[in-house]
């Protein structure tokens, strides 16, 4: 994240934290392509965690800098992907507070900067202060936004692969750039968009941007089934992350895509050294700079919950708020018995790591827990978080990334070019695969075009 920290506020302070300027991206993006990651995503978010203490309570986000301030990574990527030849980039935008001819020009834009190495994070927004940032009252309601989000993609599918056919480009001419009769309008007239086109940049790499997602919903997991390729998982334990994967394959079917079609990467955080004891000292120095009142307004946000509408020396685990008790319920098989689940308890275990599970041990030990993970969650891969930049992702590369090549489990070449190729690997190239939406509309034919005038 673009912001002096993600999951983790107040690490800001810590001394192996660099300052988040240009050169900073750039060198990470380097050590992360040199290490043959497949990617680097970056999340975003378009208001401020205002709910502890609220509402509109700014103090708690602002004082621990909880993904606040942030910036527009977009304006960023070229410069990181001019200095990397394989890592790709996952870039978040909302389908709630922009349009989609906007979208489509910037992510054909960064396609094409990247030769084909970028990825779409499609999220409908969760916060309040962003809708009212974007002058609504309230925020559109849960499933609506999905709906909105299914005719938003719509309407970028045919700017990609519909307003531009193949061979548009008179690449042997001398006289004429692009051929009139091979790009155009798309005419999307819907219930939420409307929409000449055609696509103002030609045809990209990939065209559509590899597409990934991370709502777990009901409505969330529908969305995934037809559009994503990639999809970020919650849950704390394995079976939990794997009642999902499972839900999500399921559906595909029904959107006429295979079981293949999609990978899918659990969240994360790991915390390495040489030995178990080593690593559990290293992360007892990172919960010393944890602001717990940053953790209390990002738990906020994330669920709506106030946290300071409890007492201290409350019980979470009888009487706390049911997502809580959920992470409680999973915290309890590692921690020691007898433990009272107190605010301050609770604020501990989610600092620096979030809703995700953490694994703080030696090289064989996180391995263990990686492939643990793999087996029983079914998942493809992980999406790793970080305490620090580039503090975490050294270490994983100098003490872990040995461990798992030893194992054979961790990629020493890209796979392809771009990112549709190095994530699925399955030969397909840098389109959209079959039965995916988008591909319908690259399928059009110039002979259709011209018989609907």
């Amino acid at each position: 994240m673009t912001a002096p920290g993600h999951l983790a506020p107040g690490l800001w302070r810590h001394p192996s934290q660099e300052k988040q300027d240009l050169a900073h991206w750039v060198r990470l993006a380097k050590m992360l392509d040199e290490a043959k990651f497949h990617g680097l995503f970056f999340a975003d978010v378009l208001g401020i965690y205002d709910v502890y203490g609220g509402p509109g309570n700014n103090g708690p986000a602002l004082q621990a800098a909880a993904q606040i301030p942030i910036l527009d990574v977009s304006l960023m990527i070229s410069a990181m992907a001019y200095a990397t030849t394989g890592l790709s980039f996952g870039v978040t935008a909302s389908t709630t507070y922009e349009h989609p001819y906007q979208v489509a020009r910037r992510y054909s834009t960064l396609d094409q900067i990247t030769d084909g190495r970028i990825g779409w994070n499609v999220v409908t927004s969760y916060l309040q202060s962003a809708a009212e940032s974007y002058g609504f009252d309230e925020q559109i309601q849960h499933d609506e936004r999905y709906n909105k989000a299914d005719e938003f993609m719509d309407v970028t599918y045919k700017l990609w692969e519909q307003s531009w056919e193949d061979g548009a480009e008179q690449a042997d001419s001398k006289w004429v750039y692009a051929d009139a009769e091979k790009v155009h309008k798309i005419n999307h007239v819907g219930k939420y968009y409307k929409c000449a086109g055609p696509n103002l940049v030609d045809p990209t790499p990939q065209r559509t941007p590899f597409i990934l997602q991370a709502g777990a919903s009901k409505a969330g997991q529908a969305f995934a089934a037809a559009h994503a390729e990639a999809m970020f998982l919650p849950g704390m334990v394995p079976e939990k992350t794997r009642a999902v994967v499972d839900s999500v394959k399921a559906q595909l079917p029904q959107y006429g895509r295979s079981e293949d079609s999609m990978r899918f990467l659990a969240g994360i955080f790991i915390c390495v050294d040489e030995t178990d004891e080593k690593a559990q000292r290293k992360f007892q120095d990172l919960l010393q700079y944890a602001d717990l009142e940053g953790t209390a307004a990002l738990f906020g946000g994330w669920s709506g919950t106030d946290l300071s509408q409890f007492s201290d020396d409350e019980d979470f685990a009888f009487r706390g708020p049911t997502a809580i008790q959920s992470m409680i319920a999973a915290w309890t098989a590692t921690a020691p018995s007898g433990l009272k689940w107190t605010k301050r308890r609770v604020l501990e275990e989610l600092a620096i790591t979030g809703a995700h599970p953490r694994v703080v041990g030696s090289p064989t030990t996180v391995a263990d827990a990686m492939e643990r993970w793999i087996d029983e969650a079914g998942v493809d891969g992980f999406n790793i978080s970080y305490a620090t930049t580039p503090g975490t992702f050294k270490d994983l590369i100098t003490y872990l990334w040995p461990e798992l090549k030893r194992r054979g489990v961790l990629q020493t070449e890209y796979a392809g070019k771009t990112m549709r190729e190095n994530y699925l690997q399955d030969g397909g190239g840098p389109g959209v695969r079959a039965g995916h939406p988008a591909k319908q509309y690259h399928a059009q034919s110039s002979s259709k075009f011209r018989q609907w005038g």
